[in-house]
């Protein structure tokens, strides 16, 4: 029998690196409404680690329980960018932006950065890390992933209330088979990207 391998995040990196460490992650690069949401967070030394886990490894429940724990003990800022900066520059340069956002509205001191991915939203800055699948790594970023998860779901069920019939309060702005089907019947809303959707369906 094999053994099973921990791969829940922990605070090697952020051991390794040293110094007080903000951890940043963004939710909702894949959808095709709403805007991207991203999420910076420094762990204080004293909190409980034992749940904090990659957001979509969690169920939605115990994501908001965490999500209202970290942010009754920890430092964090969330940033986005909107649904016309995505179709203006980009889903990528979007993320990026909602990153550096973070970065330079931080109010707290921080050493280093240590960001999701394998992308430096700003790349003159020497104190930062990117890595590559950090959610799964990085207790900082997983935190932010959580944040940000909960933060952006919550926004999606708040339109879904302004735009029923697409079923955004379940299906988060992805593009589910039911989501599509709602489009091609409803139509677009100003919530969508337009650049997301030309291959599915026309846009005007």
């Amino acid at each position: 029998m094999l053994n099973k391998v921990n791969l829940k995040p922990d605070f090697s990196y952020e051991k390794r690196i040293g110094g007080v460490i903000l951890g940043i992650d963004e939710v909702g690069r894949g959808c095709v409404a709403g805007l991207v949401v991203a999420a910076g967070v420094i762990l204080d030394d004293n909190i409980d680690i034992s749940q904090i886990n990659d957001s979509k490894k969690i169920i939605p429940i115990k994501r908001e329980i965490l999500c209202n724990y970290l942010k009754n003990n920890c430092k964090y800022i969330i940033k986005s960018s909107s649904v016309e900066e995505i179709e203006k520059i980009n889903i990528l340069q979007a993320s990026l932006l909602a990153m550096r956002r973070i970065i330079n509205e931080m109010k707290n001191k921080f050493d280093h950065i240590i960001v999701d991915g394998n992308i430096s939203p700003d790349t003159s800055i020497n104190n930062l890390t990117t890595i590559i699948g950090g959610d799964s790594k990085s207790l900082s970023i997983a935190a932010a992933s959580i944040i940000a998860k909960v933060t952006r779901d919550k926004i999606m069920k708040d339109l879904d209330k302004e735009n029923p019939g697409y079923f955004w309060d379940k299906n988060k702005g992805y593009g589910t088979q039911q989501h599509i089907e709602a489009i091609k019947k409803i139509g677009i809303t100003r919530h969508h990207r337009k650049s997301f959707l030309s291959k599915i369906i026309t846009c005007k």
